[in-house]
């Protein structure tokens, strides 16, 4: 069921173990690091709550997100919801409950990948996705080996396991209602210790989360950082200090074949891409209009070199746009249809090689287009209420076109999604956030493609030897 963002927010006041700066958090949704983009994250529950968008974003009572989808129309409808949460932060809120919905989702389309000889998570897993739908929850993962120390079961008692160690990048996990921890990097044969994932609670008793710098609580105000100040998901580091794990709670267990195959043989990964393609092609969408804002308040938008690159800019938005319905419409059956459809694995992956390579070129252009005025600002927009600064920053600091105010506004948010802090790890999360490039092109390479390549290559090979002539 849905759920409001009232009712989201009481939810993180559950005693979790959240440090930041060498403090333990009290309450996210009220600490000054935490405290809007919290806000953010419930203004989505309110959109699928109680909105004019409900009947796109819930069907049968639930986010689409978390259906299983049986036809073209159906990843039609669950793409339109993602794009209905995506614009709402701008693209910028990457892990939004979404993500995880659409990844739960492709476990229940594909429940056997879980059954081991030692372990059968499948019912745990469709009870995983039944669990986040019919709560509405917002669900988080881990799945990122460190470099020592990972994840790993240290006892095994009759109710559950006792897990120890770390996972990195916990992005979003600070406000979420569970967490997922598994691992999508290739484990060595053997391994067996690493190869479990499970799901729990962020209350768990001996769960922490390590928080990264918040920039939320570095932002000085919304006007001067627009983004960061409302929009900072937040990247932690998740450390198990003898967690307590039900056995019901547990997906695969002391198998390392299935702890990667729940992510690569379900359509998990592929859903994963189809929220964040989408999300992806949204935040171009909003790069791509900065660049048009900018160009407009330099008076440069009729210059040939500048409308070019602009042209180039909603190249690369029509682009993006183009893998989420190539994707679509290339779906393909899971299970033979029993599982419904996913959309097109070999789009799919290559939307991430694009994706990765796209973004740090579109920004660059935009800083182009932008030139020297984004780094030469007043340091804080309430200059402009000061009686003496005020005047002089309304009389040198503006365009023909556009007021200081207006002009200021227009260069503080331009900062904020191309320069700052916020925006660089925004650059690099768009390269890493699904997992190191070396993992997806690898699969990319198994997904069948290969095979098609190769054999158009030799068919020109097999059509001549030593002796054919001309």
């Amino acid at each position: 069921m849905t759920r409001s963002g009232q009712e989201y927010l009481e939810a993180l006041r559950d005693g979790r173990e959240v440090w930041l700066d060498g403090e333990r958090v009290k309450d996210v949704t009220a600490h000054p690091a935490f405290r809007a983009t919290a806000a953010s994250f419930a203004g989505l529950f309110d959109l699928a709550d109680d909105s004019p968008h409900t009947e796109i974003l819930v069907s049968g009572g639930v986010h689409r997100a978390y259906a299983v989808p049986r036809s073209y129309e159906d990843l039609v409808a669950r793409r339109r919801a993602y794009k209905v949460w995506a614009e709402a932060s701008y693209g910028f809120l990457g892990r939004t409950p979404d993500y995880m919905a659409s990844g739960a989702a492709g476990f229940a389309a594909a429940p056997e990948v879980f059954t081991t000889d030692r372990f059968d998570g499948a019912e745990n897993a469709l009870a995983f996705h039944r669990r986040l739908a019919e709560g509405g929850l917002h669900c988080a993962f881990t799945i990122t080996e460190p470099a020592c120390e990972g994840v790993r079961v240290v006892e095994e008692r009759d109710g559950g396991i006792v897990v120890r160690g770390a996972k990195t990048i916990g992005t979003g996990a600070v406000f979420a209602d569970e967490i997922l921890v598994g691992t999508i990097e290739p484990l060595p044969d053997g391994d067996v210790d690493r190869a479990v994932s499970f799901a729990v609670r962020v209350d768990t008793p001996g769960l922490k989360l390590l928080s990264r710098t918040s920039y939320e609580g570095n932002a000085r105000s919304v006007f001067d950082q627009p983004l960061s100040s409302r929009y900072d998901e937040n990247d932690a580091l998740l450390v198990c200090d003898d967690v307590f794990v039900p056995w019901e709670r547990v997906l695969t267990y002391r198998n390392v074949a299935a702890t990667a195959a729940m992510w690569w043989e379900t359509p998990a990964y592929v859903n994963f891409v189809h929220q964040s393609a989408t999300r992806f092609w949204t935040k171009l969408e909003f790069l791509t209009g900065l660049a048009i804002l900018l160009a407009r308040s330099n008076g440069t938008d009729k210059i040939p070199q500048v409308t070019q690159a602009v042209g180039r800019l909603l190249g690369m938005v029509a682009q993006a746009k183009a893998f989420v319905l190539g994707a679509e419409a290339s779906h393909e059956p899971v299970d033979g249809g029993r599982g419904g459809v996913r959309p097109g694995q070999e789009i799919s992956f290559a939307q991430r090689i694009m994706a990765g390579e796209l973004y740090p070129r579109a920004v660059a252009d935009i800083k182009l287009l932008a030139g020297g005025a984004i780094i030469q600002t007043p340091a804080s927009g309430r200059d402009l209420l000061h009686p003496e600064l005020g005047d002089l920053v309304r009389q040198y600091v503006r365009t023909p076109g556009d007021p200081a105010e207006g002009r200021l506004k227009l260069l503080k948010l331009a900062w904020d999604a191309l320069g700052s802090e916020f925006a660089g790890r925004h650059e690099q999360y768009e390269r890493f956030y699904q997992g190191a490039p070396h993992v997806y092109l690898t699969m990319q390479t198994w997904a069948g493609a290969a095979d098609a390549c190769e054999s158009l290559a030799r068919t020109c090979l097999d059509g001549y030897d030593l002796g054919t002539t001309k």
